[in-house]
């Protein structure tokens, strides 16, 4: 499970030998989505699960933890990138802390 787990995240079987701080930190994110596809929790806490990814993996990242929302599980995301946002069932925007927007799914 664990190579079907971080194949679907776009990594390499050969990663699953080499320890974190070996990492970049694009991968150690990857990594960490592939863990809850091997593992999928009632509830996910994602913080910037696509802030050091390029565009490509971070949309198939996107795509992971929407197939995990469809399973069951709860995601909630922080992101600065509106795109993601606007994927989500629920928005809640926030500046100096303060809840300034929010929106729901149409």
């Amino acid at each position: 499970e664990a190579i079907r787990a971080i194949e679907a995240v776009g990594l390499e079987p050969a990663l699953l030998e080499v320890t974190a701080d070996e990492l970049s930190g694009g991968q150690r994110q990857r990594v960490a989505v592939g863990r809850a596809l091997v593992a999928p929790g009632r509830a996910i806490l994602a913080d910037e699960p696509t802030g050091s990814l390029d565009t490509n993996n971070g949309d198939a990242v996107m795509d992971l933890l929407e197939e995990i929302h469809a399973a069951g599980a709860t995601i909630c995301m922080v992101t600065h990138n509106p795109a993601y946002a606007l994927r989500a069932n629920r928005a809640v925007k926030l500046l100096d802390g303060r809840v300034v927007a929010e929106q729901a799914a149409a």
